[in-house]
């Protein structure tokens, strides 16, 4: 089986330790901030701490902006290893969110036209942050049990929109400011005490699909949706991921383990390249689960029956 390599963007969220021990090429994009400074992704804390992080986020939400790799970084990302005949799985942030893939597919096509036989398959994933990290660990797995590339891709086109994310928001202010929610939204999501509780949608984007009374009634009802979505949990690797909110993600991974004993479970933080967009205040959980549907109008109906059962 001819070996291909494994590629994100940054978007992904994934740490240094988790790209080596699955063998994951990561494509960096840029992080601007306030100072002025265009700076590489980042998915470890070196240069910031995360409070230092999101504690100058909330002050300053607009000073900080993100922007993906261009066609020429794409191509200087794809050239190392199309030069050694090596084939080339990427798999990006969702396309309702950045364009990204648009650029990626632009660089695979002039990447391919200079070297002939080299494939390269770019997935949409439909996702971002940690949902994309997941489903590059995927990847990386079905390419480690002898999965060609396409098989590979074909894996990871069929399964995208199994990703679950469930999950709270404190503040969707940063949200809707990035256009990604309407300001009414963002405001009933604010309101003293209400946990808004977050799904992906079929294009990708996150919405509300039910709000909780304070953090106790959260927990309870993201553990009953979990258990009415997710499938094999025994067998799954599921990630926390937090915007600064270690103490909740830690309650959560430990209610997680007790009901549901996945394969392994870690707590991961939201980097600034989804952070900036996101704000603090997010704890949600990641997993493989039903198939979302359009509209979600099955997800709400879901957490409608949860709510009204108490």
């Amino acid at each position: 089986m001819k070996h291909f390599v494994i590629m994100a963007d940054a978007t992904c969220d994934l740490g240094e330790s988790l790209r080596e021990q699955y063998d994951i090429v990561v494509v960096p994009t840029h992080i601007l901030l306030p100072d002025g400074r265009d700076i590489p992704s980042f998915s470890e804390w070196k240069e910031f701490s995360r409070e230092q992080f999101y504690a100058d986020l909330k002050a300053n939400p607009d000073g900080f902006t993100t922007s993906p790799p261009n066609v020429a970084e794409f191509e200087k990302a794809f050239e190392p290893y199309a030069e050694k005949g090596e084939d080339i799985l990427l798999l990006t942030i969702s396309t309702g969110i950045s364009g990204t893939y648009n650029f990626a597919l632009q660089a695979k096509k002039e990447v391919e036209q200079k070297y002939p036989g080299v494939s390269i398959r770019c997935v949409d994933t439909l996702r971002y942050g940690p949902a994309v990290g997941q489903l590059v660990i995927y990847a990386a797995q079905k390419r480690a049990e002898g999965l060609s590339l396409d098989e590979t891709a074909d894996y990871i086109e069929k399964n995208k929109n199994c990703m679950h994310q469930a999950g709270w928001l404190d503040d969707l202010s940063f949200v809707a400011k990035k256009g990604r929610m309407t300001h009414a939204k963002a405001f009933f999501g604010t309101l003293a005490g209400i946990k808004p509780i977050g799904e992906f949608d079929y294009n990708g984007l996150t919405t509300v699909i039910g709000k909780a009374k304070g953090a106790k009634a959260a927990y309870s009802l993201l553990m009953k949706y979990i258990e009415k979505t997710i499938i094999r949990p025994e067998e799954q690797s599921i990630v926390i991921a937090h915007t600064c909110r270690q103490a909740q993600a830690e309650i959560y991974r430990d209610m997680i383990v007790e009901k549901f004993h996945p394969r392994d479970i870690r707590i991961s933080d939201v980097f600034p390249m989804c952070g900036i967009s996101i704000g603090p205040g997010l704890m949600c959980a990641y997993y493989m689960g039903t198939e979302i549907s359009q509209g979600l109008v099955n997800e709400r109906k879901i957490i409608e029956e949860c709510l009204n059962k108490g």
